[in-house]
């Protein structure tokens, strides 16, 4: 019986080491797709799109943000839209969006990398929602923000939905909401060991350690989800395993019925800011137009 004990130790053992090797391999391989890009990088990848953006930095403490945005000068005629990247991730996420020809005639479009998801390897991601709405209030090109439009993916979407002030809609996409709904994937403990750890992507394991922030910091924000008296729209995929469909729908009972909207993707995963376009797309413009 103790032959076959070891036995069977020998093989999870084996099966556990295997299983981390090939998690890394596809670490690295979504780590080549989600890295920051250099300045020049963008600008090539913009090369062959009518709108082109301007970057430009900011300063939020000892951090340099940097801004991309679609109009040299803000035109105060029109909304302007703001996206808030998730975890991983970067300003470039939304890039169809910020090259999307109807978008750029009917607003002014600007974006950024988080804190933690700048070219720079060694920044560390904050630690709590208020240092990223104080970030995101820096970005904010103006002061009338009944022109600003919000849109935030993923934990972009929980800073957005955090802003307590009252700007024209905000527009979430699979928002993370409640620490207890976050799915408790085996895998991420290979953040957590240092052995494994070490061998992970910098932006990965920032993206771990805002995962382990969720369990505490989204607790506070329980009575203050519906502080704004802006008009919130939701986008949920009611397959998503990354951030479930019941952070939308917890979401919708913290609001009166006139003031939030839950539009559920049926069988949608987590990738809906890329495989969605057309409906994102779609409900952005209604905003502006309204």
């Amino acid at each position: 019986m103790s032959k076959k004990r070891n036995w069977k130790r020998i093989v999870l053992r084996i099966a556990a080491i295997l299983l981390a090797i090939v998690f890394i391999v596809i670490a690295i391989f979504v780590y080549r797709f989600t890295i920051p890009k250099t300045d020049a990088s963008i600008h090539k990848k913009f090369e062959d799109e009518i709108y082109k953006p301007y970057i430009s930095r900011i300063q939020y403490k000892d951090y340099l943000v940097r801004v991309f945005s679609m109009q040299k000068a803000i035109d105060t005629t029109l909304p302007i839209l703001i996206f808030v990247h998730g975890s991983p991730g970067s300003g470039m996420d939304f890039k169809r969006y910020l090259a999307d020809s109807e978008l750029n005639i009917n607003s002014n479009l600007i974006t950024y990398d988080r804190v933690g998801y700048s070219t720079n390897e060694t920044e560390e991601v904050l630690s709590d929602l208020e240092q990223e709405l104080e970030v995101l209030r820096q970005v904010i090109p103006v002061k009338d923000i009944a022109k600003v439009i919000l849109i935030g993916y993923s934990y972009g979407g929980t800073i957005v939905a955090a802003t307590p002030e009252n700007f024209r809609s905000k527009i979430l996409l699979a928002p993370a909401i409640k620490g207890e709904f976050e799915p408790r994937f085996w895998l991420m403990n290979l953040f957590n060991w240092e052995i494994t750890k070490s061998f992970m992507p910098h932006l990965f394991n920032n993206a771990a350690k805002e995962k382990r922030y969720h369990l505490t910091e989204l607790s506070a924000y329980e009575n203050k989800w519906a502080n704004s008296s802006a008009q919130v729209k939701s986008i949920h995929g009611d397959k998503d395993r990354i951030v479930p469909y019941q952070n939308s729908l917890y979401l919708r009972s913290k609001f009166d019925k006139d003031q939030f909207e839950l539009i559920t993707i049926p069988g949608g995963n987590h990738g809906l800011l890329w495989n969605q376009f057309d409906l994102i797309k779609r409900e952005i413009i209604k905003d502006i137009n309204e």
